[in-house]
């Protein structure tokens, strides 16, 4: 739904080909480590930070170029870092550091087959719901990365919020009625379509809590990563440190309002595997 990325019809091409064009084009370590990409960071590592205990493993799938990945590794954490796409897992593997406690795998988050029951103290899953376009693939990660996380263990799962970028990307800049008119958005829920071409899949906190009935799992938390970020990206580019910190004070404060849930780009949430 982002006009400001060429994403192209595709004709002919599959999911995985979308994915591999678009994060060879992108820069994902700076969306990151930009100063507005750095609420979204810190604010994941907030709510991780929360769970993880010394001598734990961790296991991140969908670890893209490996931002989480490393940062954990170099805390002391042993950390497995599953990634689909080639070009980022040879960009993790590059920036691997001596030292580091980490081993990278390329797979795919609807099927871990090659990591065992229970096997990890924490989970990450913070890019691969992104780009799941069915629910029963979206299902089918979730429980293939509750089913290798211990009894007791948390779960952390990233998602793309849709309204945010119906506001942003739709009405801000123009492309409304464009968007209705070629199917991407339904013109009466304002609910985006499941296709590839779009490479991002966004939803609402009520398709999260339809995708988690069933799953042997409690929340602990769901937070807005981002929050108000995106829509004054500039201003938050702009900040001296003094106001960067009060402005991260601000979003904590925040990010768990259920009244502020939707304004978001992006969503985590927490879970306990029962």
């Amino acid at each position: 739904m982002d006009k400001e990325t060429d994403n192209g019809t595709g004709n002919g091409m599959k999911p995985i080909d979308h994915l591999t064009r678009y994060y060879t084009e992108s820069d994902e370590d700076a969306r990151l480590t930009s100063r507005r990409g750095r609420v979204e960071f810190l604010t994941t590592m907030r709510y991780i930070g929360k769970y993880l205990e010394k001598g734990m493993k961790v296991l991140e799938i969908g670890a893209a170029t490996g931002r989480y990945s490393h940062a954990l590794a170099r805390e002391g954490y042993e950390v497995a870092a599953v990634e689909l796409v080639r070009h980022n897992l040879d960009i993790l593997i590059a920036k691997t550091e001596p030292g580091e406690k980490i081993t990278a795998t390329e797979g795919d988050a609807t099927d871990l087959s090659f990591f065992p029951d229970g096997a990890f103290d924490m989970t990450l899953l913070l890019g691969p719901m992104y780009h799941l376009y069915t629910a029963a693939d979206q299902k089918q990660a979730l429980s293939e990365a509750l089913r290798v996380t211990k009894k007791g263990g948390t779960l952390c799962v990233a998602y793309c919020v849709v309204d945010a970028p119906i506001v942003q990307h739709g009405f801000k800049a123009g492309h409304m009625l464009e968007f209705i008119e070629s199917g991407v958005v339904d013109k009466d829920t304002f609910r985006q379509a499941m296709i590839p071409e779009e490479l991002f899949q966004c939803c609402r906190k009520e398709d999260v809590d339809a995708l988690m009935e069933g799953l042997p799992a409690k929340r602990l938390h769901y937070a807005a990563t981002d929050l108000f970020t995106h829509y004054i990206s500039e201003a938050v580019d702009a900040m001296d440190d003094e106001t960067f910190d009060l402005y991260m004070k601000y979003h904590f404060f925040l990010c768990e309002r259920p009244d502020m849930l939707g304004v978001t780009n992006h969503s985590l949430d927490v879970l306990r595997k029962l």
